[in-house]
């Protein structure tokens, strides 16, 4: 398959994919509610001759190629949004109070659509077969691991797995690609809830209550020495409590008081350690202020590995397509390990996985911010680009024997 011909047969699907991309952009859904992106992707695929199958609660899968023995790989898109209220000034605004395309999943799937046109185009040439899988509720850690217990890795069994997202705001020209290198390249993620109680009462007479603020405030202080005093500078850890909520009235001290976050680690045994202070620390410090604390922890995912060979692979494929267009995430500077989260992380658990990247947009160009701002704004023009990543990587990976 030639690279550069794939490119130009993709640069002439832009005007659709762009058309795609706003539609979803209008109408965003999230977690498993994606009835309305569900059926688009369908009726797309349907339209271009595949016979796309249900995976778990809320996925589907589709198989290009299949026509020459070889191995399965996988390309994946997110299609789920986030519940955010949307701020950015442009003309496919989310039409859906509270919700919107903030972390470029809209984008994800309109390029795999994309990039599922092209394939079906050369199917004739794949050597082997590649497993479509458009997936839900990315952003709350679940879709993954459903579609994994949905067998999405199997019926044909799945060699090797890769992803895109999009990134805004990063000092490149739009449209360049980012390859991770191996190992570890994105954290664990698992949320927090910490709920304080105490004994609610008049704001007038505060020493027969027992305020849960003041102890859950206590709390969020002493956390912080977690990080500063007790993780080695090999031991990455992030921990932020985004929420905190007590009381509905400014005269009465309330019963609970309640903290949620997220902890984000490269390593499993710092995760744990993390969860083991902050629970012996939320007690010690409640009992101190005649409170109680309860910790729960849910929602995990796995950090995010690269595969080494396919990120060889990767840095390979797409230089064929783009030149210099293409890059070595390393080549930025900054930290191996990022402080997001992927839960495409359960994919990179079970089959050689890699997760590559592609900048939408600069500060330069006036894309500013960052993915889950509610004024974030994506550059489409690169949404060729990404199909034809998609594509060609896929097809160059059941045709390389090294």
């Amino acid at each position: 398959m030639d690279a550069q011909q794939l490119l130009r047969e993709a640069q002439h699907l832009q005007p659709e994919l762009q058309k795609c991309r706003r539609e979803i952009h209008r109408h965003p859904e999230v977690g498993f509610e994606l009835e309305k992106t569900k059926a688009l992707v369908k009726e797309q695929l349907t339209e271009m001759g595949y016979e796309p199958k249900d995976c778990g609660k809320c996925g589907l899968t589709a198989l290009a190629g299949g026509k020459k023995d070889g191995k399965t790989i996988l390309i994946r898109a997110d299609m789920d949004a986030l519940p955010v209220k949307e701020e950015a000034d442009v003309e496919y605004k989310s039409e859906e109070q509270g919700k919107m395309h903030g972390c470029g999943h809209d984008m994800h799937t309109s390029m795999l659509l994309g990039a599922a046109k092209l394939l079906k185009e050369h199917e004739d040439e794949l050597e082997g077969t590649v497993k479509l899988m458009f997936q839900p509720a990315e952003e709350i850690f679940q879709g993954s691991d459903d579609m994994i217990k949905a067998g999405v890795l199997e019926n044909p069994h799945v060699d090797a797995a890769m992803m895109i997202h999009v990134v805004p705001g990063l000092p490149l020209p739009s449209g360049t690609v980012l390859i991770p290198d191996g190992g570890t390249g994105m954290a664990s993620c698992e949320q927090y809830k910490i709920t304080v109680r105490g004994k609610g009462g008049h704001g007038a007479m505060p020493h027969v209550s027992v305020d849960p603020i003041t102890a859950a405030c206590h709390i969020h202080l002493a956390l912080q020495e977690i990080n500063s005093r007790e993780l080695g500078p090999d031991e990455f850890g992030i921990f932020t409590t985004g929420m905190f909520n007590a009381g509905e009235a400014s005269n009465i001290i309330p019963d609970t008081a309640v903290m949620r976050g997220t902890i984000r680690t490269a390593d499993l045994k710092v995760n744990d350690k993390i969860k083991a202070r902050i629970k012996e620390i939320c007690q010690a410090v409640a009992s101190a202020f005649r409170a109680e604390a309860e910790v729960e922890f849910f929602n995990f995912c796995p950090p995010m590995i690269a595969n080494s060979e396919m990120s060889e692979k990767a840095n390979r494929f797409m230089k064929e397509m783009f030149g210099e267009g293409a890059m070595p995430m390393s080549a930025l500077g900054g930290p191996k390990v990022g402080g997001g989260s992927e839960d495409f992380a359960f994919v990179s658990c079970e089959v050689p996985t890699i997760g590559m990247f592609l900048s939408a947009g600069s500060p330069e160009d006036g894309y500013k911010y960052s993915q889950h701002h509610p004024k974030v704004v994506f550059d489409d023009s690169i949404l060729y680009r990404g199909s034809a990543a998609y594509a060609y990587f896929a097809a160059r990976y059941l045709q390389d024997k090294s």
